[in-house]
């Protein structure tokens, strides 16, 4: 990055892979860095980055008055970890999380584009409330992901926008806030009735499949199990936690656990949960998977496991969830796995809790369940 901001930096991304070829920053990131540096910004200045990865933004313009807004534990403990390894004081920056209050009299936004064009828009109005007239706005990101809908997002409801040459396969958007444009209704979050139920579900913009329900997870809920003997079931990267609360519905002993790494997910999955049982208690967790759980505290881990990191599609944090699993269940215990037919999880499943403990639930064209048992820690 420039020598100005990140000459001497070492940013690490999460979760650790002993085989990361993926660096904690992109063009964009280095894109952003040059033009705030020909700003010539006094250290007074008001700061807030959105969606920053890896902390790569927050540490470089650490010397200002800097706020970083996230959806992402992961983005925000990365954080962390990369101020320490760089000797720097943690509270430099404020971190936020994605429903918290923003901060007010901001002279400069940068909004690194995230995947969701729904988590934009949130991200968009909640700005609109705080920001005054004379606000810079940066949007940055790789041009393969800078499509026309953005654009189109940022001027209905921020203002004009101008861009800037591609750089590295990056490009920047200069936005300029418009307090004549009427201010749309913020649509989040969304609600719909469950089908073949009468629960109401509640998602927040960051949670996936907010308007109905995905035919994966569809599935996924014709064939989750029932059994007496499980007293604690996880639903693991919950989302908005149907998986759970159809699992609670189906086993009503059992203590539901629900764990993302998003808070919008884990808050969606709160507000289902406390809705469909009034008198029932649960606990949720914004985590990295299954870090923080201690071994043998699950008898039924219920997953779907995600695919992508952002914008980098791999199976990195499925095959981490697989063997965080591994180390919760109790002995006898079951890890229930729905994913894509060519994702095939039979073969790393059977790697984790050896080929005789796995076994095809279900599968139809598109999508397979997988349920592996715990019974050797030797395997």
């Amino acid at each position: 990055m420039t020598e100005k901001f990140q000459d001497k930096f070492v940013l690490q991304r999460l979760p650790q892979n002993a085989h990361e070829s993926l660096r904690a920053w992109d063009a964009a990131d280095e894109y952003v860095l040059e033009h705030i540096e020909t700003l010539n910004l006094p250290q007074t200045t008001r700061i807030l980055i959105i969606n920053d990865s890896f902390g790569a933004l927050a540490i470089s313009l650490c010397a200002f008055q800097t706020y970083s807004l996230s959806d992402s534990y992961l983005s925000q403990q990365a954080t962390r970890l990369n101020f320490a390894q760089n000797k720097l004081p943690e509270n430099a920056v404020t971190l936020i999380q994605s429903l918290e209050s923003l901060p007010h009299n901001l002279d400069l936004v940068i909004i690194k584009v995230p995947k969701t064009l729904a988590l934009l828009e949130f991200q968009l109005l909640q700005l609109r409330s705080v920001i005054p007239e004379n606000t810079q706005i940066v949007v940055a990101g790789m041009i393969k992901i800078l499509m026309p809908s953005v654009w189109n997002l940022v001027e209905r409801i921020i203002g004009e926008t101008k861009t800037s040459l591609a750089q590295k396969k990056a490009r920047l958007i200069f936005a300029t806030c418009n307090p004549n444009l009427p201010t749309p209704k913020n649509p989040y979050p969304i609600r719909y009735i469950l089908e073949n139920t009468n629960y109401e579900i509640i998602n927040h913009a960051n949670v996936f499949s907010r308007e109905k329900l995905d035919i994966g997870t569809r599935f996924f809920l014709e064939h989750l199990p029932t059994s007496e003997k499980f007293n604690d079931i996880v639903d693991l990267g919950c989302g908005n936690g149907v998986v759970g609360l159809i699992a609670a519905k189906k086993n009503s002993s059992a203590q539901i656990h629900f764990v993302d790494e998003s808070f919008m997910a884990i808050e969606s999955a709160r507000e289902n949960f406390e809705s469909a049982f009034k008198n029932r208690m649960a606990q949720f967790y914004v985590d990295d998977g299954l870090t923080n759980f201690a071994s043998n505290s699950a008898d039924l881990i219920l997953c779907n496991p995600p695919f992508h990191q952002q914008h980098v599609i791999g199976d990195f944090i499925a095959q981490t969830m697989f063997k965080q699993a591994k180390t919760v269940l109790r002995k006898n215990g079951e890890l229930w796995v729905i994913g894509n037919r060519h994702l095939n999880y039979g073969v790393s499943l059977a790697r984790f809790f050896g080929k005789n403990n796995v076994n095809l639930i279900a599968q139809n064209a598109k999508f397979q369940i997988w349920k592996a048992i715990f019974l050797n820690s030797d395997v």
